[in-house]
């Protein structure tokens, strides 16, 4: 019988180790997670701009003072926004993942971290998302000639004929 009881306690032990072990390598997994994230994801688009999933944190809004606005957009596979253009330009700063930029007419760009884009005033262009990676990117706007003049979505055939 002390034999059983000593096999219990044994086991009751390397139980709570063993949780105790799977407790701190989910907080340090959790800990390198959050370090990883340049910016929080923010909160999901919900006009009809993209197509897709994405998100935006607005991290500096334009205002009478600075007309630039600075937002942190991440994008879920294949999400991209619609064809557009920027009347002050805009850059791109990509942080994470791989996505696309394409002005019209012209090939795609493939975008990783560290990548940065110009997109010079009133040039059309979408960005995006590949079609299998998340893709985050700092946007800065420059908003002192006007807002982003929306136009028609990227269609699927565009988006899939462009990743060729």
């Amino acid at each position: 019988m002390k034999l059983k009881n000593m096999a219990g306690i044994f086991l009751m032990g390397v139980f709570a180790f063993s949780c105790k072990a799977q407790k701190k390598a989910t907080l340090s997994t959790e800990k390198a997670s959050q370090k990883s994230i340049l910016f929080p994801k923010g909160e999901k688009i919900t006009n009809d701009n993209f197509t897709g999933t994405a998100y935006l944190q607005i991290l500096i809004a334009a205002d009478s003072l600075n007309p630039t606005s600075v937002g942190n957009v991440t994008f879920e596979p294949g999400a991209r926004t619609k064809w557009h253009l920027h009347p002050g330009g805009q850059i791109l700063l990509v942080t994470d993942g791989v996505g696309y930029y394409q002005e019209k007419g012209q090939p795609i760009k493939v975008l990783r971290k560290g990548d940065v884009i110009k997109c010079l005033p009133n040039i059309v262009h979408w960005h995006g998302a590949s079609i299998d990676a998340a893709f985050v990117q700092v946007a800065i706007t420059n908003t002192q000639n006007g807002t982003p003049v929306w136009l028609e979505a990227v269609t699927d055939n565009e988006y899939t004929s462009s990743n060729k």
